[in-house]
């Protein structure tokens, strides 16, 4: 066993974070990045790991067996810092505090790990806090920036850090994974996999979530009912009600528990009334679920158009798939729905399948990074999908 374990199909990166953990003298600062579902922040939290491992022998350093190993992969150990945001952006003051947490000595081990996991969704302004504390770090400390690719970080930042690219693990790997972490079904785990596109964390919740399994199938489906506008536009309310009710399951439990373990740090009274102070607190922890909760909605939305994106992926690649042995022959995302897709793709061309591929991804952009309303958007790109 060994922190890299988790670390499917990422082999040249395991070999050159494992070389940079066995060195007395790593680089400060490392830019990890990659697709969504690439691994970033486990081969962020793998590489943490191994440069505080207890082991003294350089070559055995990331042993995953010491206690350093299990507390930094649990998020415990007190010398390495994991910061990620359920929020729109990392807030500067969230910023100002990771930096003054960096000047500080390592507790225990021989590093200070301070990871950023979501450092593409840094304002400039906050940004710039983090730049001379990357630049000119304490001497015990290092920082390992996660993001999805080195444009999504100012290149002030990036200019200073090591450069890492993870690449998306092969179908089989996800699916191995799967079945000697998770002891899930090896049929299942192929196909959860497959239907991931090889994002271990939604393969996981395709596999073990017959419901999940359901939505992503209805989402999938959705160009098969595109009729006229008036379908468009109910496949578009139907879609922005799935993306909000998955998202709601995921928040309300989480949402009262917090408020309850608020109330009862509060002392606050059973019934009755909330005094000023306390209904003040109340409010501001209302305020950062309602944040959250949009987040949520938003990378919901993302995903889903993504999993939209994966049925005209698979058409395009039946309508290219002349020479190359005929449709039978290639494999699919969607290979559950293949007699849809082989029927959707000849009353088509290939071309207009890119034009359907880029309405979508513009889409996906707007969402993510406008105040657009996501009901407003999705209604025009389904009647643009017609």
């Amino acid at each position: 066993m060994s922190v890299w374990d988790d670390l499917q199909g990422q082999e040249p990166v395991v070999e050159q974070l494992r070389r940079a953990a066995s060195s007395d003298s790593p680089t400060h600062a490392w830019l990890l990045t990659g697709p969504p579902g690439s691994g970033r922040s486990n081969a962020a939290r793998a590489f943490a790991a191994a440069l505080v491992c207890e082991r003294t022998e350089l070559a055995e350093r990331g042993c995953g067996e010491c206690h350093a190993c299990h507390t930094t992969l649990a998020g415990t150990n007190a010398d390495v810092t994991f910061v990620a945001t359920e929020k729109t952006t990392i807030a500067i003051v969230e910023a100002r505090e990771l930096v003054t947490k960096a000047q500080d000595r390592p507790s225990s081990s021989r590093w200070r790990v301070m990871i950023v996991g979501d450092a593409d969704r840094m304002t400039e302004r906050t940004t710039n806090v983090l730049l001379k504390a990357i630049e000119e770090p304490p001497p015990r400390t290092i920082w390992i920036l996660c993001a999805p690719s080195p444009a999504d970080v100012l290149v002030t930042i990036r200019s200073r850090c090591r450069a890492v690219g993870l690449r998306v693990p092969p179908v089989a790997d996800v699916a191995a994974l799967l079945v000697r972490r998770d002891g899930i079904d090896p049929r299942m785990a192929e196909l959860a996999a497959r239907a991931a596109q090889s994002h271990v964390g939604i393969a996981r919740r395709l596999a073990s979530d017959e419901g999940a399994r359901s939505r992503r199938q209805e989402i999938v489906k959705l160009p098969l009912a595109l009729v006229d506008v008036s379908t468009a536009v109910r496949a578009a309310g139907s879609l922005v009600e799935l993306a909000t009710a998955e998202a709601n399951s995921s928040n309300e439990q989480r949402d009262a528990a917090e408020k309850e373990s608020l109330l009862r740090s509060l002392g606050a009274p059973e019934t009755g009334t909330l005094p000023p102070s306390m209904r003040s607190q109340v409010r501001a922890l209302e305020d950062d679920q309602k944040r959250r909760s949009k987040r949520s909605i938003t990378d919901t939305l993302d995903r889903a158009l993504t999993d939209l994106l994966s049925f005209y992926r698979d058409v395009l690649v039946l309508q290219l798939s002349t020479g190359t042995g005929g449709p039978g022959a290639v494999e699919l995302v969607n290979e559950t729905l293949r007699m849809e897709l082989v029927a959707y793709a000849a009353r088509s061309t290939a071309e207009t399948t890119l034009v359907r591929m880029d309405t979508v991804n513009k889409v996906r952009r707007r969402i993510t990074t406008t105040n657009v309303s996501p009901l407003l958007a999705l209604e025009a790109m389904a009647v643009s999908l017609l």
